[in-house]
């Protein structure tokens, strides 16, 4: 019986800790991509507002304030780099900028699934919760041949996903959160 409380005990030790490092780590937030539909605002100035799409380049085009690169960048970010462009000519101009729709940000689930395709990625989504949106996994599926495909740059990288081994509890890291722009391929 002592066994199995000191068994708790570690294990609820052991997840206090792995949660006080999860609050720890600081959010990103999201970052535009190309695709993503904006809408831009500068108060008291209804000439300059208007939505605004990020080009497959990652750039944008905004009265006053040009072209700017927007890939990449929070809207925090965005929003800084056109008041400072704009406040040129408008003083006391105040910007807001929004992501009035994400259509940049997708993830990918292709092969032997119910539902493959392109899935939009507008919350932290991992592997599972992937071949979840996509149907769920055929008969005929190679369940521990799971393949992750995520680009960063020019380099692309693979990572190996056995579904049978999450499914049971085991080896839980290859439950991925995926990015934008992953491809999960169920062979």
């Amino acid at each position: 019986m002592k066994q199995i409380g000191l068994m708790l005990m570690l294990i609820l030790v052991g997840f206090m800790g792995v949660r006080a490092d999860a609050a720890a780590a600081p959010a990103e937030g999201y970052k535009l991509q190309p695709g993503d539909l904006l809408t831009v605002n500068v108060w008291k100035e209804t000439d300059l507002q208007s939505e605004v799409l990020i080009r497959p380049d990652g750039g944008i085009s905004f009265p006053l304030a040009g072209d700017m690169q927007a890939a990449g960048l929070s809207t925090d970010e965005l929003r800084a780099e056109i008041e400072t462009r704009v406040r040129k000519l408008v003083p006391d101009a105040v910007v807001t900028v929004s992501v009035k729709s994400p259509n940049g940000n997708r993830i990918y689930v292709i092969g032997k699934v119910n539902h493959p395709g392109d899935f939009p990625l507008l919350r932290p989504i991992d592997v599972l919760q992937a071949i979840s949106m996509a149907g769920g996994l055929t008969p005929f599926a190679s369940n521990n041949h799971i393949r992750i495909l995520h680009r960063e740059g020019a380099k692309l990288s693979s990572y190996r996903f056995r579904y049978d081994q999450v499914a049971k509890g085991e080896h839980l890291q290859q439950n991925l959160l995926l990015q934008s722009g992953d491809t999960v391929i169920v062979p």
